[in-house]
């Protein structure tokens, strides 16, 4: 059976220890879809949403989120993030926001995380804009 890295002998979380790893650039892409109503996707699209700008709004949710993503996921190492890029694409076949995340960092560990929950919180602010 293969070890768990984030429980101990005594079965209790810890961190992993990367304290040893050498430095070494990182890139994660995540991608995330938001479906909603033809027209709310319309309004969203021709910039009418009551309230404001959801894409400008939601671009700079996931960038916060991916800077604050150790205080929110447990056990998550604090990296330093070298750029974190929130992309959207407009899918009016589906009436979706397809989100697409790129963190870089150069460090002991991967950021896979971070660009994992800077989509996630773009999404849930599209959402809620929406």
């Amino acid at each position: 059976m293969k070890k768990l890295t984030h429980i101990d002998a005594s079965g209790r979380p810890k961190m992993v220890d990367v304290s040893e790893k050498p430095d070494t650039q990182r890139e994660a892409v995540a991608k995330g879809t938001v479906r909603m109503q033809a027209a709310t996707f319309d309004l969203l699209k021709g910039g009418k949403m009551p309230k404001g700008n959801v894409l400008a709004v939601a671009q700079l949710a996931g960038i916060m989120a991916a800077k604050q993503t150790p205080h929110i996921i447990p056990l998550c190492h604090p990296v330093l993030i070298g750029d974190i890029k929130v992309e959207f694409n407009l899918d009016e076949r589906n009436s979706a926001v397809e989100i697409t995340t790129t963190v870089k960092s150069t460090g002991k560990t991967g950021v896979e995380m971070e660009a994992l929950t800077a989509t996630a919180v773009a999404a849930l602010t599209i959402y809620d804009m929406g």
